[in-house]
């Protein structure tokens, strides 16, 4: 499984509170906001969006996946 790099912070916490809100249909609820906002042609919102999709994934990962230090 190749890593995905989250690139700022608000995505993390966008993902968190999704989480939080939505438990283990956060993933969804992501995509449709990403969704929604490639139908509207906001093809930035729509690619960070889709960055918190990914990061909602990496949370909700039980096992370790890459190295440990």
């Amino acid at each position: 499984m190749q890593l995905l790099a989250i690139h700022d912070r608000g995505s993390l916490e966008d993902a968190s509170s999704l989480i939080a809100k939505f438990g283990d249909d956060a993933v969804v609820e992501a995509a449709t906001i990403a969704d929604r906002y490639r139908d509207n042609g906001d093809l930035n919102l729509f690619c960070r969006w889709r960055q918190v999709e990914r990061a909602i994934m990496l949370l909700q990962l039980e096992d370790v996946v890459g190295e440990v230090h």
